[in-house]
């Protein structure tokens, strides 16, 4: 057999969108039930991916999440299952409607001057430029998606789905129509749902202002005014009522009383309300119904009068007086405070912090507005899908977030489905100019259902683009219709998302499978952390601490920025990363790279042969039962959805068992042994490769298939090592997971090399201790109990010469019997000491380890220093002190450790 040649340098630029491609051309990433790489399952596995924003670009934080599924997905395709992940993108209505009005801004245009129907093509046509893009990245990343079954919110499918799921909605009583408070985002011209708000503690101001009693009227203590505290002060202009609690002495007497409504020349009346908290300030609450929530709730129980004070592009409209018509809420509030200092009434502004809601698109300032809005009742909604929770239908991983979901379901809200844009689905509701009849209809309505007139008019607001996503589970294999996707593949079996849309999406998918299908949309939930920066801090375009995953794919390659983030990626917790963070994932792919390349370099003139299990050494049983012990962690890892623990299982069986110790011990075969140990040294070696690239799959899918195209074809064996060389997969994306088997495992051989790596480890420990030459051969005596797994060193000593840099191994009765002037260490079954010889001079040694006692020392004493002193002993945390005492308690270690050393050098 002829040697087989890997480039020298690993460089992914070279293999990544040719592997991809062969993969796409394969057929691979499609579900398949039967043939020989997936027979012998029946149930499948199925993901769908929670579709990105279409225009936007893949972050950091995409890059993880894609990264979760695609390792689950591959092994789970490699198992054997029949597997799906479901690609597609979401049409994002605010986001896609602020890229286009931006672009005709620009153009000193608005969408308005395109009209409703010519603003939609266009953003179709800039959907239709970035869908590329979102497609581009997740190639590039290796998304191993059924590109086939590729699906967008705004497809004729999904949008079938969202006018059935609307209508049936309504048909059951559970969508309804009203004019209620709904948080308003003025940048983006649009209600929002709660969820849709995020809150920000910013810098503000409590502003006092004086009210007038009417009437003559007056406190006990003669004041003819009473004092509001209010972070609006332009709000007063709304305001109907002032409210104190029932039970607040000081106020009984004027209550049913009326206030003068400063700059607004209205009288309003002192309400009792329990909502009002006495001891909060003077105890005495403006109402502004319109323009807050639990001023919503007063007025209803109060009867109040509604004002709404606002235009949609949050400008002040004609309610309030003349002079604040058409200012912008910022500019109002200047001027009302400047009128009330003119008037007198306006006593302090006091600054605070405090927390702010903004829009989760935009960022701007979101205000409480009344309108005429859509809303889902989701308290029936939500009772099931709690239901389905505590029966077990729905699991999630990590347990905690159960407690967040229940939280939330218990309190929830309804749902403001409703959008002021032209981008999204349209409502389907059509309204009779002739009759006032509104008609909810699934097809496009031509005429009343009710008086058959055909002056009728669509509704103009669209659906929330969650009301889209939460049916994307069915929705995306075909639903409402009776697909064979549909009757195949869902329920899904696993969501992979982040913590941060449970509520947006998470939930509510939930209940719209529950409530359309009868089933939980998923069996497992895994809730990832986010990706932060190394400070911490969540990743954003405003502090430019992103980093693109498709730099890290140009500078390391994909493989190295899929398994840095698996690595990382601790159950429940944040990830924080920077660019230098990959460099762990290139190092391990270039690992792979340069240990391939050493074995398929030495194939020259070597016959691939038959071993059976027999045949193998113990080095060789020792190695199958590593390997056998890392699949059963990588298995029970990814099934749990434990993505570090199976990333560490890999690294650490390829990188320590396999290159360190296997590779490394079978050179003595190739150096010392007849060309039949060597045919079947590498043979062995071949077939643990090959089995190698495919428990390291799922986790650097791009480097094992690229190499694994470069194995002999008859290279593999079978998990129970007793057929001798197989054929290897014709695509590794395809071939089989390795096994866990009971055959495969053999204590004895674990227990006995596992004394060798003690033995070695403890002298190169010893030797850098000793600051001996890495190169240097150095002479050991050994003693080794006959009982112990540690008696292998007898029978393997050329290994451990090999391994730690020997030139001769003396084999002792008795400790006792160590050579004068050595120094030694001790394990489990064993003692080793470096004979000093000729090649090492003992006093050199005694006076390195004098001055390494003496830097102890006074590392020592000022460790002692610090526990002597009782302002710090009684004031530092209890972790920081008790770190300070194993440092003192170390240092003793060492420090007696090194005088036994001197000991040893200077024998009396």
């Amino acid at each position: 057999m002829k040697a087989i040649e890997l480039k020298k340098a690993y460089d992914p630029k070279d293999f990544e969108d040719r592997v991809y491609g062969a993969w796409e051309e394969s057929g691979a990433f499609r579900p398949r039930a039967g043939d020989e790489s997936q027979a012998g399952s029946e149930s499948p596995f199925v993901v769908v991916i929670p579709p990105p924003n279409v225009t936007g670009v893949l972050h950091m934080g995409h890059g993880l999440n894609n990264s979760l599924q695609d390792i689950v997905v591959r092994y789970h395709r490699m198992r054997g299952e029949p597997t799906l992940w479901v690609p597609g993108t979401d049409h994002a209505g605010i986001a896609t409607q602020n890229v286009v009005e931006r672009r005709l801004k620009k153009e000193g245009k608005s969408r308005h001057d395109l009209g409703r129907e010519a603003f939609v093509e266009e953003t179709w046509k800039v959907k239709n430029e970035h869908h590329a893009i979102i497609t581009n990245q997740l190639r590039k990343i290796g998304a191993s998606v059924d590109w086939s079954r590729e699906r967008f919110t705004l497809d004729e499918g999904c949008s079938r789905a969202v006018r059935e799921v609307f209508v049936t909605l309504y048909e059951r009583g559970l969508i309804y129509r009203g004019n209620y408070l709904v948080n308003w985002c003025t940048s983006c011209g649009t209600a929002l749902a709660d969820d849709e708000v995020e809150h920000e503690d910013k810098n503000g101001a409590m502003y006092h202002i004086w009210y007038e009693l009417a009437d003559g009227l007056a406190l006990p203590d003669g004041s003819t005014r009473i004092e509001i505290a209010t972070t609006r002060p332009e709000t007063l202009l709304g305001d109907t009522a002032v409210a104190v609690h029932p039970e607040d002495e000081r106020y009984a007497s004027l209550v049913g009383k009326m206030v003068k409504l400063p700059l607004a020349d209205r009288l309003i009346p002192i309400v009792a309300d329990t909502y009002v908290d006495r001891a909060f300030g003077t105890g005495m609450v403006k109402i502004t119904p319109a323009h807050d929530p639990n001023d919503w709730e007063v007025a209803k129980r109060h009867d109040l009068p509604v004002i709404n004070i606002l235009n949609p592009d949050g400008t002040l409209n004609g309610n309030v007086p003349e002079k604040y018509r058409g200012m912008k809420v910022a500019a109002a509030r200047k001027a009302v405070i400047a009128d009330l200092e003119a008037l007198g009434q306006f006593k302090e502004e006091k600054k605070i912090t405090h927390a702010v809601g903004t829009c989760y698109r935009c960022n701007t300032t979101v205000e409480p507005y009344l309108s005429d809005q859509w809303f889902v009742k989701m308290r029936p909604l939500a009772d099931k899908a709690l239901a389905a929770w505590k029966a077990g239908d729905v699991r999630f991983y990590p347990q905690k977030w159960e407690n967040t979901y229940s939280h939330w379901m218990e309190n929830i809200r309804d749902w403001c489905i409703s959008r002021q844009l032209w981008w999204g689905h349209r409502i389907p509701v059509w309204y009779c100019d002739e009759c006032g009849h509104m008609t909810v209809s699934r097809e496009d309505a031509v005429a009343c259902e009710k008086c058959g007139s055909t002056g009728i008019r669509q509704d103009a607001d669209v659906l929330d683009t969650w009301f889209s996503s939460w049916l994307w589970p069915f929705s995306t294999l075909g639903w409402p219709e009776n697909t064979d996707d549909l009757a195949r593949f869902y329920p899904t079996t696993a969501l992979v998302t982040a913590y941060d849309i449970i509520f947006f999406w998470v939930s509510r998918m939930i209940m719209a499978g529950l409530e359309f299908t009868g089933k939980a949309p998923f069996r497992d939930i895994y809730i990832h952390g986010l990706v932060r920066d190394k400070q911490g801090r969540k990743m954003s375009k405003s502090l430019g601490n992103g980093i693109d995953p498709l730099e890290i794919v140009d500078e390391f390659g994909a493989d190295a920025l899929k398994f840095t983030l698996a690595f990382m990626c601790a159950a429940g917790q944040d990830i924080p990363v920077d660019k230098e963070s990959f460099k762990l994932g290139s190092r391990f792919a270039n690992k792979i790279w340069n240990a391939s390349r050493y074995i398929l370099g030495n194939l020259e003139g070597r016959n691939l042969v038959d071993v059976s299990r027999s045949d193998l050494s113990e080095l060789d049983r020792w190695i199958y039962h590593r390997l056998d012990a890392a699949a059963a962690v990588v298995r029970s890892s990814l099934e749990g959805y434990r993505y570090n623990e199976g990333a560490q299982a890999v690294y650490e069986f390829f990188w320590n068992d396999f290159c360190d110790w296997y590779v490394e011990a079978t050179k003595l075969s190739f150096r010392d042994g007849d060309d039949a140990e060597k045919d079947r040294a590498i043979s062995v070696l071949l077939s643990i490769l090959e089995e190698s690239l495919r428990l390291l799959h799922p986790y650097l899918p791009f480097v094992t298939e690229e190499i694994y195209g470069f194995l002999p074809e008859s290279c593999a064996r079978d998990a129970d090592c007793e057929r001798g060389a197989l054929k290897r997969g014709k695509l590794l994306v395809t071939a089989r997971y390795p096994e866990s088997r009971e055959t495969r495992r053999d204590e004895s051989a674990e227990a006995r090399f596992s004394a060798l790596q003690d033995i070695v480890r403890s002298i190169r420990a010893l030797r850098v201790e000793c600051g001996i030459d890495p190169a240097l051969k150095v002479r050991v005596a050994l003693y080794v109990e006959a009982s112990s797994p540690a008696a292998a060193a007898r029978e393997k000593e050329s290994i451990i010469r090999l391994l730690a840099g020997l030139s001769y191994v003396d084999y002792l009765d008795s400790p006792k019997a160590k050579p004068a002037g050595s120094i030694g260490t001790v394990g489990r079954g064993f003692e080793a000491f470096v004979v000093t010889d000729g090649s090492v001079d003992p006093e050199t040694l005694a006076v390195r380890f004098e001055r390494e006692s003496e830097k102890e020392r006074a590392n020592g004493e000022r460790v002692r220093a610090k526990l002597s002193n009782q302002n710090f002993v009684a004031n530092a945390p209890e972790e920081v002190v008790a770190a300070e005492k194993e440092k003192l308690a170390e240092s003793e270690r060492r420090i007696a450790k090194l005088e036994g050393y001197i000991k040893d050098l200077r024998p009396k």
